[in-house]
């Protein structure tokens, strides 16, 4: 490790530390005493020169000498600390001075720690670890303050543009002499939005219960073969107004009984179809297949022509608020996805994706079987 040098990029990730300081024998002494420490060091021989250096990069911690000429360290703790875009940044000083009265100075400067001369090997390890782990700690946090923000926005967005088109037709509908057939599908506008909010507002509270272990699964025995049947025909009409035609191989009903939560899996395959639907082209065809694996029970699978699912999307897409590549004109929230994934494993079973020959995508849920039967050939039917 070298004043101001080139890191190679493996150690890109590593922690980075900025040490300021007039002499360069002390930086010398700094990167002996952590030449066994994976971290990237970085010198800069005073306040200012650290301040235009600081516009190329941004330290994990900076090992600050107090007593510099020009700018002190306590006047560029003061600076950086006045900054928001640093004020976090964790500052250790290195100070030979020893009384009360100046460590206070340095604390009230905005130096989260110091460390007396000559440095002890020990002590710096120590206490670079812990400013690293609170430099974690808050990175961390504001991830989760930024994911949380983002989270808000996309839900009031996928809110508001049902609730809009709720209002607009309600006010179309208060027009005096609007024929029947305009009233009448206005009406259906209105139901359709509101089904949408009430679908969007489940998953969010269905999904938060099953997070924090507080929906207690209702197992109940259905046959699989009539439980994709209805998933289908309470879908058909929203296909249809794409042109879509729903197709299905399913082996025959009345002798393949499953143990499932019928509420929670339903929201399952309707989340599915739903997602085949919005990102299938006007025409397209959509499968559903039913049908018992020897190793998982059994297993369903939706299969789409849409535009498919790179293969380092397939597993972020199962992630709250996540929704891999955007599509023009779809709504995209990032929550069906991860509401499948969360259900479907309550059930001890997995979710995956997959590629649609030629085109498309295969979402696959496998999930153990109470009684598993031997397989019988498929029937293949349609709705359109």
């Amino acid at each position: 490790m070298t004043a101001n040098s080139v890191s190679p990029l493996w150690a890109e990730t590593l922690p980075s530390i900025l040490v300021v300081d007039d002499e360069i024998d002390n930086f010398d002494v700094i990167d002996t005493l952590l030449c066994q420490e994976n971290y990237q060091l970085h010198y800069a021989s005073g306040g200012q020169e650290a301040l235009d250096l600081l516009s190329t990069f941004k330290p994990d911690v900076i090992l600050l000498d107090v007593m510099m000429p020009n700018m002190s360290g306590l006047e560029f703790c003061r600076i950086l600390k006045q900054d928001s875009h640093w004020r976090n940044l964790p500052i250790i000083m290195v100070t030979s001075l020893s009384s009360k009265q100046d460590l206070a100075r340095c604390l009230d400067a905005g130096a989260d720690d110091f460390i007396a001369k000559p440095v002890n090997s020990s002590e710096l390890r120590a206490r670079l670890k812990s400013m690293l782990r609170i430099k974690q700690q808050y990175d961390s946090l504001q991830a989760l303050l930024q994911l949380r923000e983002d989270m808000v926005k996309m839900i009031i967005h996928d809110l508001r543009n049902p609730l809009s088109s709720i209002i607009l037709a309600a006010e179309i509908m208060r027009y005096p002499n609007l024929p029947p057939e305009k009233q009448d599908r206005k009406l259906e506008q209105i139901l359709a939005c509101s089904y949408e909010l009430k679908s969007l507002i489940d998953d969010l509270l269905l999904m938060s219960k099953l997070e924090l272990g507080k929906l207690t699964l209702n197992h109940q025995t259905v046959d699989l073969v009539e439980f994709c049947q209805a998933a289908l025909v309470g879908m058909n009409d929203v296909a249809s107004q794409k042109h879509l035609h729903l197709a299905s191989q399913f082996p025959p009903p009345g002798s393949y009984p499953i143990q499932v939560d019928p509420t929670l899996f339903r929201r399952v395959l309707d989340n599915l179809i739903s997602n085949a639907v919005k990102f299938s082209p006007d025409g397209a065809e959509i499968t559903l297949t039913a049908a018992y694996s020897a190793d998982s029970g059994f297993q369903i699978s939706i299969a789409d022509l849409g535009p498919g699912i790179a293969p380092d999307l397939r597993q972020k897409i199962f992630e709250k608020y996540e929704i891999g590549s955007l599509v023009t004109g779809v709504n995209q929230i990032g929550l069906g996805l991860a509401f499948c994934k969360i259900a479907v494993e309550a059930h001890n079973g997995a979710i995956s994706v997959a590629d649609n020959q030629p085109r498309g995508s295969i979402f696959m849920v496998d999930v153990p079987s109470a009684s598993p039967l031997p397989p019988t050939a498929p029937t293949t039917t349609a709705l359109s």
